[in-house]
């Protein structure tokens, strides 16, 4: 195994929300009256990166639920209202958490889903986790091969191409160089190549989850992962869904190429898009969502480009350096 490398800070804490209590007590009351009972408990989620309120709600007829809320002029409340009506639509072999109901009062929208008894994954990755998380998604993509009619998805070929191509774009001038390591100025040329040629290679018709992450998998009591925050799918080859996952993986020390089944230019695209966008993001300034984004994506973008000047045999090029932009 490769030497693990973690993030500053661990993904099951990266969150900075409201607790229950400090919801507005109007709010409070409706969402009771739709659970049927009074609170009695709370847990609020620790992972994400949002600072609206998600947690586990349980009444004093000890059900449980997860709810989510978010004021309606905030990002948050439109990313919860998309989850909602796309979680109602997956069919029953994926390993998500069923969507129960949604509504909006007092300003807020609320979706409330299963409550799953389970833990993020901690890094280093696990062996067992990291292969129910796999399991998951490959159940996942089969049942998502023919996606749910009623959804209207974009193609992840033009989010990629018209939205991600952020090495192209330094290499042309047009957009600075983030904080990265010191090889990459001289391998921008290549890098825009790859992200270039990926679009072409994403074309399909399954469903994608779209933001498959190590912070979007749950794994429960009995070692099952759970697939999380379905908010923003598309369109396209599922295998950029495995090559996101994996890039923590790779930090943890795993022989992550093994564990991935797609055109060895479709991973390296992968990793060169999602490198270019995480750094980029991390030297865009302080995140109004959670003071952990940005070390978040400034992690993960120096583990894609890790894995990919591994996979392109770069090995002359000291990976370690980091310099300013």
């Amino acid at each position: 195994m490769r030497p693990v490398s973690l993030p500053d800070i661990e993904y099951g804490v990266t969150s900075v929300r409201p607790d229950w209590g400090d919801l507005p007590g109007a709010l409070r009351r409706v969402i009771e009256r739709r659970l049927g009972a009074p609170v009695t408990a709370s847990s609020t989620a620790g992972g994400g990166f949002t600072r609206a309120f998600a947690g586990v709600l349980e009444t004093a007829t000890g059900a449980r639920a997860f709810v989510k809320a978010a004021p309606v002029q905030e990002p948050a409340a439109e990313a919860y209202e998309r989850e909602a009506s796309i979680t109602s639509l997956l069919p029953p072999e994926v390993a998500a958490p069923r969507f129960r109901w949604a509504l909006e009062a007092e300003g807020y929208f609320v979706v409330c889903l299963d409550a799953i008894d389970g833990h993020v994954p901690v890094m280093p990755w696990r062996a067992e986790e990291l292969q129910a998380a796999l399991d998951a998604w490959q159940t996942a993509i089969t049942a998502l091969h023919e996606p749910p009619k009623a959804l209207r998805l974009p193609a992840v070929a033009h989010l990629v191409r018209d939205q991600l191509c952020w090495w192209s774009e330094i290499a042309a001038g047009r957009a600075p160089l983030p904080a990265a390591p010191a090889w990459v100025a001289g391998k921008l040329d290549e890098l825009a190549r790859l992200e270039q040629a990926l679009p072409a290679m994403l074309a399909g018709h399954g469903m994608m989850h779209g933001d498959l992450r190590i912070d979007n998998v749950i794994i429960d009591g009995d070692g099952k992962a759970w697939l999380c925050d379905w908010a923003w799918p598309c369109i396209g080859q599922p295998w950029f869904d495995t090559v996101t996952l994996l890039v923590t993986a790779y930090a943890s020390g795993h022989d992550v190429d093994r564990l991935v089944d797609a055109p060895a230019e479709g991973v390296d695209g992968v990793l060169a898009v999602m490198s270019g966008h995480w750094l980029v993001s991390a030297a865009s300034g302080p995140s109004s969502a959670s003071p952990h984004q940005r070390q978040h994506q400034a992690f993960s973008g120096r583990q894609a480009l890790a894995w990919l000047a591994e996979r392109r045999g770069w090995s002359a090029i000291d990976l370690g350096a980091a310099e300013p932009a």
